[in-house]
């Protein structure tokens, strides 16, 4: 069983005792959680699809720990004029554990 659930603007695809690196939420590491936007279920062929949520769905999970993207290096040049501009990212995730996936209605 594994549901498709949106967070962040994202979805992800959640099955039990998998984790998974979601953009960064707002809970402590070792902290549960649940995920109530979920889109589908798939149940060995019954599959339940959500307009636009499955009604009842949500997907239960633990916070494991927060943790930083590799570093995105950018670089601005414009030739001849002397400008030069460089920056660098790291995205923050959030990887959780999926503990249990719940069926709608």
């Amino acid at each position: 069983m594994y549901a498709i659930v949106q967070t962040g603007g994202k979805q992800y695809r959640a099955e039990k005792d998998v984790e998974i690196v979601v953009d960064l939420l707002e809970a402590e590491e070792g902290s549960a959680l649940d995920l109530d936007e979920v889109l589908m279920i798939s149940d060995e062929g019954d599959v339940k699809i959500g307009a636009p949520f499955v009604a009842g769905a949500k997907v239960k999970a633990q916070v494991v720990r927060h943790e930083k993207a590799k570093k995105i290096n950018a670089f601005n040049y414009k030739a001849k004029k002397n400008q030069r501009k460089r920056w660098g990212h790291r995205q923050q995730h959030t990887r959780i554990r999926v503990l249990e996936v719940i069926g709608g209605k």
